[in-house]
């Protein structure tokens, strides 16, 4: 969906669930089908490629199933249960503490070496 411009100048962007979260939504709401990409683009209103790539990273976490170039959401709902929870908390944590700078994390944390690499 475009936003004006003066919407992405300053940053002030709308907010809404992301692509994934969209797919899983329509996926669970029709559980009962499979989709083609296209199909799954149209129903939440977002670009084929975006939806494919999302769809992707879905399925390696595997919260959706493919066969063909049909799409469903897993038989297994309780792991989109737990990922859904996890999602949440982690936003909430991300809220109350700013989120983690990459680069400050990449400072704070040790150099990890192999066991086998260390001195004894």
């Amino acid at each position: 969906m475009p936003v004006r411009i003066e919407e992405f100048e300053s940053g002030e962007l709308p907010s809404g669930p992301s692509v994934p979260e969209q797919i899983l939504t329509y996926l669970y709401a029709n559980r009962d089908k499979a989709f083609t990409r296209s199909e799954i683009a149209t129903g939440t209103d977002e670009d084929p490629n975006t939806v494919g790539t999302a769809l992707s990273r879905l399925k390696q976490r595997n919260l959706v199933r493919h066969k063909g170039e049909y799409w469903a959401i897993t038989n297994d709902l309780d792991r989109v249960a737990d990922a859904y929870t996890l999602h949440s908390i982690t936003e909430r944590l991300d809220e109350g503490d700013g989120g983690i700078d990459p680069e400050e994390w990449d400072t704070a944390t040790p150099d990890e070496t192999h066991p086998s690499e260390r001195d004894e």
